[in-house]
């Protein structure tokens, strides 16, 4: 009886181990599965609203070659706005056949000391390629870390990865313009840029709350959350 329950314990470790493990973009089940982006409401079955984690999926039999498809990454993209970055995504969003594979791709071109702002992909972990220009890069580690900056100075043909969900930023320090590549292990990774986040949130922060949290003056956190927080992507 106790090998039994001893088995029967394993079995559900390894289980939890797995669900974990999958917690982020689970493994497709068939071949793909070519999101639906018209469907804005749940569907109903037996008066019950179901969600899905994700996009619905179209017949598989009416998927075609476009669904798996999009041009014009290659077309340079305007730089001229507040932090001289602009980030263009191909996640699921744009090409539906991305739907439950668990990538996505982003081109991120900069003007002359543009930046992309520190932000985080709370469900993907971020791989970086230089295609021209210079940039400096890096990331900071968790709390338990001690908040560990690394950085690395990136030129043409060089690749940086960032963790998922940690702090993390790019900046052309050269004087042209500069492009990168990244992909990124989720089809819908997400962003949060720090500071439109903590100053630009709707509605605002308490400034009582950020006066602390950042040790300054309330007047500078109004200041701060009377900003136009851009952005970029």
């Amino acid at each position: 009886m106790k090998g039994v329950h001893f088995l029967i314990s394993t079995l559900a470790i390894l289980a939890f181990a797995t669900f974990l493990a999958s917690a982020y973009d689970p493994s497709p089940l068939q071949d793909f599965c070519v999101a639906i982006n018209d469907t804005k409401s749940p569907v109903i079955l037996n008066r019950i609203a179901v969600f899905v984690n994700g996009k619905f999926c179209k017949d598989p039999k009416l998927a075609n070659a476009n669904d798996f498809f999009l041009s014009g990454f290659q077309i340079p993209r305007s730089t001229q706005n507040p932090v001289g970055s602009t980030v263009t995504p191909a996640s699921v969003d744009q090409i539906a056949g991305l739907n439950t594979l668990g990538i996505s791709l982003a081109r991120i071109d900069f003007g002359p000391n543009g930046l992309n702002p520190p932000h985080t992909h709370p469900r993907g972990t971020e791989i970086l390629v230089v295609l021209e220009g210079t940039l400096y890069v890096g990331f900071v580690t968790s709390n338990g870390d001690g908040n560990r900056l690394f950085t690395k100075v990136l030129n043409k043909g060089d690749v940086f990865v960032f963790p998922i969900g940690l702090i993390h930023f790019q900046l052309n320090v050269g004087h042209v313009n500069a492009v990168a590549l990244a992909a990124l292990s989720s089809q819908n990774p997400g962003v949060i840029t720090i500071a439109n986040a903590v100053f630009g949130s709707k509605p605002p922060i308490n400034p009582d709350v950020l006066a602390k949290a950042f040790q300054v003056d309330n007047k500078v956190v109004n200041y701060l959350q009377k900003q136009f927080w851009y952005n970029n992507s």
